[in-house]
């Protein structure tokens, strides 16, 4: 009533096969760097750099308002 493979070698099913390609392509990828573990960005400085952007644009926009006011 079952078909039973009658090599070893035969795959049993698409699952197997499956778990088979996915266990080789892990060794083969075994040593190679992973994604995120290389340099990372200096998120620090950057944001610092944006906040003193900010407020020398805020300083800007503040003073050329005051300059146009006419009391």
């Amino acid at each position: 009533m079952t078909d039973k493979a009658d090599d070893k070698t035969d795959i049993a099913n698409e699952i197997t096969a499956e778990a088979r390609a996915v266990r080789d392509a892990a060794d083969r990828a075994e040593g190679t760097p992973r994604p995120g573990e290389g340099r990372k960005w200096p998120i620090g400085k950057i944001g610092i750099g944006i906040g003193i952007g900010s407020a020398a644009l805020a300083a800007a926009v503040i003073y050329a308002a005051r300059s146009r006011r006419k009391d």
